[in-house]
């Protein structure tokens, strides 16, 4: 089988709502139904999967130096990274709405570590894909984070509007694109096909970030199109 890298957050590890569990506060999973698990069975690859739940850009780049061995035996590297590099220590917020408060990630820094992945990927012999992000719900993700601290503080802090987290995320989603585009590494765009739906929150978990198991079945459709009608796309 060919073998691909893959680097990446919870979403690139397949980190799905445990929905057996009591009711309550929410229980994750990994899923053996991911997007990564259905691609490698699809298409016949060897997908080493080093994604972290929690993952950002700045772990990102410890991870391909530590399995940088493995990187220079694959043909391709995945990378997905943005979703949590745009998120914020929401218990400071909560505890103080008025002052400033930064992103795990600055945007600015993002790109820049994304771009010296990118670039450390290619030095190492191997091809970087990057993955669009799918897209969240911002009220159920601020339902999901307001959990045992101040909402209405946090709702202050935004703004009066909980849409200003999507609208954030959005940011950093085109920060990955126009990097695809200044660095010519393709994008799989895995951000549209949740937008064709009537309601793409039907294949999202209940803390409105994480993709569901239909929600990986629809990033698994994208990407094995993706590799099947681009003829420069070899495995």
């Amino acid at each position: 089988m060919n073998k691909i890298c893959a680097f990446g957050d919870s979403v690139m590890k397949g980190i799905v709502e445990d929905c057996s569990r009591l009711a309550g506060s929410v229980k994750y999973m990994i899923s053996n139904l991911s997007f990564a698990e259905i691609c490698s069975s699809r298409l016949g690859l060897d997908i080493r999967n080093y994604a972290r739940f929690g993952g950002t850009i700045n772990q990102g780049m410890d991870l391909v130096e530590k399995h940088k061995d493995d990187v220079s035996d694959s043909r391709y590297c995945v990378i997905e990274y943005g979703g949590n590099d745009c998120s914020y220590h929401w218990d400071e917020i909560s505890q103080d709405p008025v002052s400033v408060h930064n992103p795990l990630t600055m945007l600015g820094d993002f790109r820049r570590q994304y771009s010296a992945m990118i670039d450390r990927i290619c030095k190492n012999g191997a091809k970087p894909v990057l993955l669009s992000l799918p897209l969240i719900d911002s009220e159920r993700y601020f339902n999901h984070i307001t959990k045992g601290l101040n909402p209405e503080n946090i709702l202050k802090w935004l703004g009066g509007d909980v849409d200003f987290i999507g609208h954030w995320h959005d940011m950093y989603n085109m920060a990955v694109w126009k990097l695809g585009a200044a660095k010519g590494v393709p994008v799989i765009d895995i951000t549209s096909p949740f937008l064709v739906r009537k309601d793409y929150r039907d294949y999202l978990c209940s803390d409105g970030i994480h993709p569901n198991e239909e929600g990986h079945r629809i990033i698994a459709d994208a990407i094995c199109d993706y590799v099947n009608t681009n003829k420069n796309f070899k495995i």
